[in-house]
């Protein structure tokens, strides 16, 4: 189990908002938790805000602002929404397990929505890009 599993969802929010979350333990899972944690608690639409706004702070934190995409940040959290719309799940162990490909395919899941490579585009670092292949929902 991951490490930041030892942390409630609110003390986890907090952390990761106040800058105090260790860095080593801030995995893609947590990326999940942390989307799924804002859309559950706000919406959408808010969590996209928080999200980005929080991770910029997080990261320029840790001194790794090289690290923002936009783009995968808004389509991370827009998928993470799609799956929760399809949950049965009340909280985020369980919703991982549901939706394994989370974790297990997120490259692919986000790669199905662009014609081109987001990952390391330098636009999408700094500017949301709309996907071209398959809209989110």
């Amino acid at each position: 189990m991951e490490k930041h599993f030892e942390l409630t969802d609110k003390a986890f929010e907090n952390s990761f908002t106040d800058c105090t979350l260790d860095p080593e333990i801030f995995s893609h899972e947590a990326h999940l938790r942390l989307a799924w944690i804002h859309i559950k608690n706000y919406g959408i639409e808010q969590a996209e805000e928080n999200i980005q706004k929080q991770l910029q702070n997080f990261i320029t934190f840790v001194d790794a602002k090289d690290k923002y995409n936009k783009t995968l940040t808004i389509a991370a959290t827009k998928v993470v929404n799609h799956f929760i719309r399809q949950s049965n799940s009340n909280n985020f162990k369980d919703f991982i397990l549901e939706f394994p490909q989370l974790k297990t395919r997120f490259k692919q899941l986000i790669e199905s929505h662009y014609n081109f490579d987001i990952f390391n585009s330098k636009y999408a670092k700094k500017e949301f890009l709309t996907p071209d292949l398959l809209p989110f929902d």
